[in-house]
């Protein structure tokens, strides 16, 4: 036999990430994974709690509670953690523009709950820059951002040492285009912004910095190319070292360590042959866990039906399952890393590592991560509208989708795979009512006067060289929200609008949008206009701006502001651009909300103009879409865009003919 370890290596930390409706629905979901071997908890938040509005609020209409849950104050982080030791549970929190206040908040309830800081395990995601560059849930400037960021992790490594105050994310990146050596580069340079941040804020020594780089973590993604996507983890891990030893300075290899979690690859779940995903998702789990060197700490892997709709608790199980299989019944744990020494695999690794040193040298020459942002987003979306070509063209083959998509009957004949179009996840309007009902009392409730004294205590913190960490814990306790800490956190810092990537060079397909150019420039009326909104506060924006990109090859005049758009908003727009046609992208699940919003507002303007909608749309809202006056509807199956672009010009010209007639 092989060379065998000593012992074999204990699995990774498992996780799915849940959180829907509300705090108490969720503690029920964390318990019942918890009883079926999950071995870590990954809080997903909902949209007005990841940028800072409370469920009352106006822009929180249709999104209270659909893609996460919703935390507004200390009484429901109690009710989400009822009955979970603190000090037992490593704890992920996908949180970032209001990470401090959801930090403070964790430590608020450990303090009440009589847990020490010391005992306290887990993660806040805490990565800004991937929110400017692929994700969208930033609320402040970069420079606002990077304060922020920096003030929770010296907090953290002093006061809370077992805590990980930050898990840059380059699995966000993939997601929106990026190419193994981007992923690299990118995640490596943000390390850079905030580790040169820290080390030139001068709160800490030598000592403390080495601890900082102890404490970071990053969360990674592992795509479908499974040599390349072992390549690049053996990759990060030699740059890395190298990185932290050389301008760093830390010489403990423990502290150079590379710590990752992974969720592996959403981006390539299709809609099509939905249960192809299934050995999809096992493969990529494969890319992080087959190189010991290499292994992911902690992994959470999606359900198989992501593309179609939320997963229901058996998904989410099957998932899991996928896992436990992988650790123990495998023998995956019990060699040392079965590649050392083999040329191909280290000749790959080498050139991911000099093609993504070159790139991250070249971001930090040309003034750091947060003064390249623009660039690199605008080389994202360019990735992505390539990965987009490719499939379209058959050059990247997927499965079911433009190869092989042919089937004996239909995926969804078994029951076991008939998800239906809703999951009993999703937030009934009943229950969201109560939730905000619930939350207006409180708010009527608590001592005004103790939060008004906290917020005006920690605008002045905001505004000084303090830290903001003690400030913010102290309107925790007092019964503030998260929309009074982030207001407070806007009247001290203000708002920003991110780039939107599409400015600049053309995309891969003229020569197929030829025809579609000419036909357009026939029509009568002049030049078409297409106004490609995304509504509510989602921020996943790849699929707008491959929208956007494409449009504009096929010869629309393309009108996108970016993200979180209100339909009062984009009324207003399509009214004063005198737009032909409105596309909408929608992934929260609030597409019916925000439709029927958008079209009272453009009635209310006397504005008569095609709207399309594009997003995760189960199949039973498509009639009710159209119902309302929805003109077309594509889903991830719809990923011919060059076909999408043909249906929007056959859209304006029944306009035109119509209003010609």
């Amino acid at each position: 036999m092989g060379p065998h370890l000593d012992r074999p290596d204990p699995p990774w930390v498992m996780r799915t990430y849940a959180g829907h409706s509300s705090a108490s629905a969720s503690n029920q979901l964390f318990r019942a994974n918890m009883a079926n071997g999950q071995t870590g908890l990954s809080v997903a938040f909902d949209l007005p709690t990841q940028l800072g509005l409370d469920p009352d609020d106006p822009r929180s209409a249709g999104e209270v509670g659909k893609v996460g849950v919703p935390i507004a104050h200390l009484g429901h982080l109690h009710q989400l953690f009822d009955g979970i030791a603190l000090d037992a549970m490593n704890t992920s929190m996908t949180i970032n523009a209001t990470a401090t206040w959801l930090f403070s908040l964790y430590l608020a309830l450990a303090d009440e709950t009589g847990i020490p800081y010391d005992r306290l395990s887990g993660t806040t995601q805490n990565d800004i820059v991937k929110e400017y560059l692929s994700r969208g849930t930033f609320i402040f400037t970069p420079e606002a951002s990077r304060r922020l960021t920096v003030d929770l992790i010296e907090f953290s490594v002093v006061h809370v040492p077992k805590w990980n105050p930050i898990n840059i994310c380059s699995y966000h990146l993939q997601e929106a285009g990026a190419t193994p050596v981007q992923e690299v580069a990118y995640a490596l340079a943000t390390a850079v912004g905030i580790l040169d941040a820290v080390r030139d804020g001068g709160r800490l020594d030598s000592d403390g910095l080495a601890k900082v780089v102890g404490r970071m973590s990053f969360f990674v993604n592992s795509g479908i190319r499974l040599i390349e996507e072992i390549a690049k983890m053996r990759a990060f891990v030699a740059l890395w070292d190298e990185l932290t030893r050389t301008r760093y300075g830390v010489e403990d290899p423990k502290l150079r360590r590379f710590r990752f979690g992974v969720q592996v690859n959403s981006l390539g779940l299709t809609e099509s042959q939905p249960e192809n995903n299934v050995y999809r998702i096992m493969l990529e789990a494969l890319g992080v866990t087959l190189s010991r060197d290499a292994r992911a700490r902690a992994l959470q892997l999606p359900a198989w039906n992501e593309a179609i709709g939320l997963p229901r608790p058996v998904d989410q199980q099957w998932s899991l399952r996928a896992q436990q299989i992988l650790a123990y019944e495998t023998d995956l744990l019990e060699y040392p890393d079965i590649f050392e020494g083999s040329h191909v695999m280290e000749g790959l690794t080498d050139e991911i590592v000099d093609q993504a040193r070159s790139e991250l040298n070249r971001i930090v020459a040309a003034g750091g991560v947060f003064a390249q942002i623009d660039e690199m987003k605008a080389a994202l979306v360019h990735a992505q509208t390539e990965r987009a070509h490719a499939i379209e063209t058959g050059i990247q083959p997927v499965v079911g989708v433009n190869l092989y998509h042919e089937q004996t009957g239909s995926s969804n004949d078994s029951l076991l795979l008939d998800t239906g179009t809703k999951s009993h996840l999703s937030a009934d309007a009943s229950e969201i009512a109560r939730l905000i009902e619930e939350f207006v009392e409180f708010k009527r409730s608590r001592d005004s006067v103790a939060v008004e004294l906290a917020k005006r205590n920690l605008l002045r913190v905001a505004r000084s060289d303090d830290n903001v960490i003690p400030a913010t814990l102290a309107l925790a306790k007092a019964g503030g929200t998260t929309q009074d800490w982030a207001d407070t956190m806007r009247e001290a810092f203000g708002e920003f609008r991110a780039p939107t990537g599409i400015q600049g060079g053309a995309g891969v397909r003229e020569g197929q949008m030829d025809a579609l150019a000419e036909r357009l420039r026939r029509l009568p009326g002049g030049p078409a206009r297409l106004l490609v909104a995304k509504p509510g506060l989602d921020g996943h924006s790849n699929g707008a701006e491959q929208i956007a990109v494409a449009a504009r090859d096929a010869g629309f005049e393309v009108i996108y502001q970016g993200i979180r758009q209100t339909p009062t908003e984009i009324a207003s727009v399509a009214r004063d651009e005198d737009v032909d046609l409105i596309g909408l992208s929608i992934l929260s699940g609030s597409h019916l909300e925000l439709v029927d919003a958008l079209f009272a507002e453009l009635r209310s303007r006397g504005v008569s103009v095609p709207v399309i909608v594009g997003g995760i749309i189960p199949e039973d809202d498509i009639g009710q879409l159209i119902a309302l006056g929805v003109q077309r509807v594509f889903t991830p199956k719809h990923y011919q865009i060059t076909q999408i672009m043909a249906q929007l010009v056959d859209v304006v010209a029944a306009q035109r003919n119509l209003s010609q007639s």
